[in-house]
Formats: C-alpha cells, sequence, structure tokens
C-alpha cells in the first residue's frame, strides 16, 4: 500500500519553519488531495486502516493547531500578565513578608520600642524555633525561643530588647531562625522580613511582575510575597 512521501508530511509541518496563514491554507489543501488519491488507488485488499488515516489526518491539522495554540496561548499570557499586574497594585502601600532576615528598631515619643515582623515559611510543624537577634557587628543582642510552630508561614514580633531586658538603640538588626523537630533535628525553614510596596514594574522583561521594596530591600519578584499584613 502507498503513502505519503515524509518529505511532503515534512514540509506541510513547515520543516520547523513558521508558515504564513496562505501557505498553511495552501499546504493543507494540497495534503487532502494527496490523502483523497491516495484512497482512490489504494490497494482494495489491503485498505487503509483507520489508524493510518487518523494518523496522517492528525498531521497537517497539527499545522493549524499549532498556529491557533500559538495565538491561544500569547493572548492567555498577555491577559494573565495584565490581571496579575492589576493585582499587584493593589499591594501599593501595603506591607508584605519576603524571604530575608532584616529587623527595623524604632521608639515612639515616649521611648517605647517597636519593631518591624519578622517570620519563618516551614514545610512541616517544629518543635521548637530558636530566634536570635544581631546587631550591625553581628554580636548577639538577644536569644529567645518562639516554641512549637505550626507549617506554613508565621509572623512574630520583637519585643526591642536584650538578653538583659533593656532596650536596645534604633537601628537595624538581623534575625537567625533555627527550626527543629521533636528529636532536636533540625528542619528546612526560610527566615521572612517585613517590608512595604512602593510601587509596582508590570513586566520584568520575563512575564513576571516586581515590587519595588525600597533602597534596603530592593526588588523582588510578586511570586516571592509569602504573606500580606
Amino acid at each position: 500500500m502507498s503513502t505519503i512521501n515524509p518529505a511532503t508530511l515534512s514540509n506541510i509541518n513547515g520543516g520547523g519553519v513558521q508558515l504564513q496563514q496562505s501557505q498553511s491554507e495552501e499546504l493543507r489543501n494540497s495534503f487532502m488531495t494527496l490523502l483523497i488519491t491516495q484512497l482512490q488507488n489504494q490497494d482494495p485488499l489491503k485498505p487503509m486502516e483507520n489508524a493510518e488515516m487518523t494518523s496522517q489526518i492528525a498531521q497537517i491539522n497539527t499545522v493549524s493547531g499549532i498556529e491557533q495554540l500559538n495565538s491561544t496561548l500569547e493572548s492567555i499570557t498577555s491577559q494573565m500578565n495584565a490581571n496579575q499586574a492589576l493585582q499587584a497594585s493593589g499591594l501599593i502601600g501595603q506591607g508584605v513578608m519576603v524571604p530575608g532576615r532584616q529587623i527595623m528598631l524604632e521608639q515612639d515619643g515616649e521611648g517605647q520600642p517597636y519593631s518591624t515582623p519578622f517570620g519563618i515559611e516551614l514545610a512541616q510543624p517544629a518543635a521548637n524555633v530558636q530566634a536570635t537577634i544581631l546587631g550591625q557587628g553581628g554580636q548577639v543582642i538577644r536569644r529567645y525561643d518562639l516554641g512549637s510552630v505550626e507549617e506554613g508561614v508565621q509572623s512574630f514580633q520583637w519585643d526591642g530588647k536584650n538578653d538583659q531586658g533593656d532596650v536596645v538603640a534604633s537601628n537595624r538588626y538581623t534575625v537567625q531562625l533555627e527550626a527543629t523537630d521533636a528529636e532536636g533535628e533540625v528542619i528546612e525553614s526560610t527566615a521572612l522580613n517585613y517590608a512595604i510596596v512602593n510601587s509596582v514594574t508590570p513586566n520584568d522583561g520575563n512575564g513576571g511582575v516586581r515590587l519595588d521594596l525600597g533602597a534596603i530591600y530592593g526588588q523582588i519578584s510578586l511570586n516571592d510575597v509569602k504573606q500580606i499584613l
């Protein structure tokens, strides 16, 4: 039984080159002509199997199918990017928890300390999480236990005091977090810090949306936001 020349099928499928609409239609017409001719001249004792016919028809449909799919995907991607940028714009002025270890400590007019939140992301529950607050030179300011912490994202607040119970100076501090299971084994975790979204960049060149968190934290992907406060 005769079959359609593979070279013809390669040409019909574009040979790896994107086809124009008119070219695609012309090749589809040529393909159908060849297929009809093949059916008319096939051996009556060895007719073309349904699977063979379906396979050959599918090959020409691949041309128009890919063209339509690419067009649809471009439209969907464009719409998703626009929706993501619109949603991200609603975060301007809001606080978010993102990967990082910075804590900003300030004091109000009455000398009472207040700090930006810090957090942790866990893939599994922790029997205990220990927080260590470090100064600018790496010295230990405060070390204390946060107790058991559930999986997911959890946020905490430092009271601005050192191990002696004294309020420390307004400054930028670093937090180190260590999560352990019931056997005392360290488990994987990600430290998070607080930042305020200043502006939004709709497209970073890769189809993503980026958030501007200011000079200290820089820009991050919208996908890196772990919690909105």
